[in-house]
């Protein structure tokens, strides 16, 4: 399906009926600071709060139309919202948007390679659509605690709230939010030897490394590591968790 071929007034995004999306898509390209209101209204629309709507789907021809010169806008905003769409994306709509799948990813790639150093938020978004147009389930979702240098818990053995915790605050699993409460009991993380990663934990931490993203590349060793509960001492692998709980 190509965007003009999309029936708008009988799709639906976060405010209701739809009709307004192509309108919106054909504001772009007239300077940085309306293109940045119009990605705005978009990203409200089509992507509010992390959801996607049939209109969402349905934008995805734009977006690889913009990701790849053929109209108005920047391709870097076009993959970053068609990658979040695809993230959510089921079987049968990833075979739906194949052609669109297809184009998007080496401008995702190429997006990627051309990310700031100092820039590891920017980075990881783009990581994770690279994730979401390769078809890699959880961490193309998965992937911004890396960059916030903390993921919220339950310990799989006595379900007590957690906040692993690595980076600017010092690197412990925390019984309660370590910002807000008073001294919360704490217990060590372990953070894994990059040398023994494997799979797409080893794919992840090279393409950082090579990538000169070396606080990305710090927070993936704990992320693909082991946490200890200090409520129950309980040892667990915080990867395993994080997919068990939002994968």
């Amino acid at each position: 399906m190509t965007a003009s071929a999309a029936d708008w007034s009988q799709l639906t995004h976060a405010y209701g009926p739809a009709g307004n999306i192509p309108g919106l898509f054909a504001c772009l390209g007239r300077g940085r600071e309306q293109d940045s209101e119009v990605w705005s209204d978009l990203w409200s629309a089509l992507c509010h709060q992390g959801s996607v709507y049939e209109a969402s789907y349905a934008a995805l021809p734009q977006l690889a139309d913009i990701a790849r010169g053929r109209a108005p806008g920047e391709p870097a905003d076009a993959v970053l919202m068609a990658g979040l769409i695809v993230a959510a994306a089921d079987a049968d709509r990833r075979e739906r948007h194949g052609v669109e799948i297809a184009e998007l990813l080496p401008v995702a790639r190429a997006c990627l390679a051309q990310v700031p150093k100092d820039d590891a938020a920017g980075f990881v978004y783009l990581l994770q659509c690279v994730l979401a147009f390769e078809g890699v389930p959880v961490w193309s979702e998965c992937l911004e605690g890396v960059f916030q240098e903390e993921y919220e818990l339950d310990c799989p053995e006595c379900a007590a709230g957690l906040f692993v915790t690595f980076g600017s605050y010092g690197c412990f699993a925390s019984a309660g939010d370590h910002v807000t409460e008073e001294d919360p009991a704490k217990a060590a993380l372990y953070p894994a030897d990059p040398a023994g990663l494997t799979g797409v934990a080893r794919r992840l931490h090279t393409m950082a490394r090579e990538s000169g993203q070396q606080k990305v590349a710090e927070g993936l060793t704990y992320l693909f590591g082991r946490a200890t509960c200090p409520e129950c001492e309980c040892t667990f692998p915080v990867a395993e968790r994080v997919a068990q709980m939002y994968g």
